[in-house]
């Protein structure tokens, strides 16, 4: 994994996921270092990357929220190509697994809905698997033990994302062992 990433990670723990233009306006104007862009489609998405990129920071693509892109491997290879990101969200292993073949950083998003939801998590961190750089729970508001749970279960790094409200969410997950958390509550980019 790419040291700058993981640095500006570790030295900005709250990543803002952008879902408009407002939002993009907004984390470009805070001291946020990686943004998940989860808006635009094929026409508008090399200016938005962009526009992050001339700022400084990481830009991450959720491929599964891009109109116009499918859900293969010719979407990552058009975000490689017709792009500056750093790399792409998804929740399929098969885009984390091309996108780490083109050089790209890739974060796989799971839902942990149940303990079946475990068993996606051990086996992306089972050996032999390209393993994405970081793994994104859903919900983020998970308990602590659940956290902690997830931490011991994957050798990838965690991020927790989804219905983080305010600075005791987030405190709450980095306590658990969350390397990170990605919110769109653009009050939370400024705590």
């Amino acid at each position: 994994m790419n040291r700058e990433f993981m640095d500006k990670i570790e030295r900005s723990p709250v990543i803002a996921a952008v879902k408009d233009e407002e939002g993009l306006k907004k984390a470009l104007s805070s001291e946020i270092e990686v943004v998940f862009i989860l808006y635009g489609d094929v026409c508008t998405l090399p200016d938005i990357v962009a526009r992050v990129k001339q700022s400084g920071r990481v830009c991450m693509v959720h491929l599964d929220l891009i109109g116009g892109l499918s859900l293969r491997e010719p979407a990552v290879d058009y975000v490689r190509q017709k792009t500056q990101a750093d790399g792409i969200l998804t929740t399929r292993t098969s885009l984390v697994s091309y996108a780490k073949s083109l050089g790209l950083h890739a974060i796989l998003r799971c839902f942990i809905l149940d303990s079946m939801s475990l068993g996606t998590l051990e086996k992306v961190s089972a050996k032999g698997v390209s393993q994405p750089d970081y793994i994104e729970i859903l919900p983020g508001v998970l308990e602590k033990k659940v956290i902690r749970k997830l931490n011991e279960i994957s050798r990838v790094p965690i991020i927790c994302g989804g219905l983080i409200s305010d600075k005791d969410d987030v405190i709450r997950a980095l306590e658990a062992g969350a390397t990170a958390i990605s919110t769109t509550r653009q009050e939370i980019w400024f705590m």
